[in-house]
């Protein structure tokens, strides 16, 4: 890649710290995020007037006629996986923003954010091949790491394998593994990769977030002739953007579609991000909510 990554780690942590802070209750935000671990119920208690009401158990209140609730045993050291694409694909974008100086900013900021909860975190940055990993880890030192590793612009360049990441984090991540999160555009998922998808979603939980820029969905207004590159084959190609865009548009939402049937089929969930909208109100919305079908859970 060659330039210094345009990202400001300190204030994505800051915005994205201060806005999860505001929405979730520290002490059981990550171990309620996971939907398959996290808290093991133990007992109701009496609620207390100074706690966080998102504590209360209504059901079991109405039936006891009094406020309660759920007393929990805690899970400690949680091991969260990042597997993040630093393949040439993610060294794209129109906008301030390229998608991987975007993902390493959320990136960034979301594990930043675990770490301080006292859970371990590990990484594996990938393209076609491996190009860094750690095994889940917990303070301060893994997490100055995961971002020198990120913000290396050394670490980026490739074709992107997801199926060989995934495959390879089968066969290498512990199995105690509390949560997998891919961080990719996952551009080159078609219907061949159900399989690979459905692997990694019944061997772990597992989160997608897939960045896009606003290129790989649809083309820019301008009626003259462009030349456009693959990154694997190194094959030009000359198009008017004008005449092209319809049928672009059309393949890339069918590829997004298919790509999501996938992650759903594979009991997957996922997040859609785009570098043209801030991924702080996205993300944190996001955790939310699966944080609050957890608790209903």
């Amino acid at each position: 890649m060659g330039n210094a990554l345009n990202v400001d780690i300190p204030k994505s942590i800051e915005r994205f710290e201060s806005l999860i802070n505001k929405i979730l209750p520290k002490k059981i935000f990550f171990k309620l995020l996971l939907r398959g671990k996290g808290l093991e119920f133990d007992s109701y208690r009496s609620f207390s007037l100074d706690e966080d009401a998102s504590s209360i158990d209504w059901k079991a209140s109405v039936r006891a006629n009094t406020l309660l609730a759920k007393q929990y045993i805690e899970e400690r050291d949680l091991k969260i996986m990042f597997l993040v694409d630093v393949s040439e694909n993610m060294v794209f974008g129109s906008q301030e923003k390229l998608k991987c100086e975007y993902s390493t900013e959320l990136v960034s900021a979301l594990s930043n954010t675990m770490i301080n909860a006292g859970d371990k975190i590990g990484f594996m940055l990938f393209s076609n091949k491996i190009i860094s990993m750690s095994f889940p880890n917990g303070g301060k030192k893994q997490f100055e790491i995961f971002v020198s590793n990120l913000v290396d612009s050394n670490s980026y360049g490739g074709s992107s394998d997801i199926r060989m990441c995934i495959e390879s984090a089968q066969n290498i991540i512990h199995k105690d593994t509390s949560l997998v999160i891919i961080v990719s555009d996952f551009l080159r998922v078609d219907g061949s990769y159900i399989r690979t998808f459905e692997e990694i979603g019944a061997m772990y939980e597992t989160i997608a977030l897939i960045v896009r820029d606003p290129l790989d969905n649809t083309l820019p207004d301008l009626n003259k002739e462009i030349v456009i590159e693959d990154p694997e084959t190194r094959e030009k190609l000359i198009i008017n953007p004008m005449i092209a865009k319809n049928t672009y548009e059309q393949f890339s939402k069918k590829q997004l579609e298919t790509l999501k049937n996938i992650l759903i089929k594979s009991n997957i969930d996922f997040l859609e991000l785009s570098t043209a909208e801030d991924f702080v109100l996205n993300l944190a919305t996001f955790l939310k909510r699966r944080v609050d079908e957890k608790k209903r859970g």
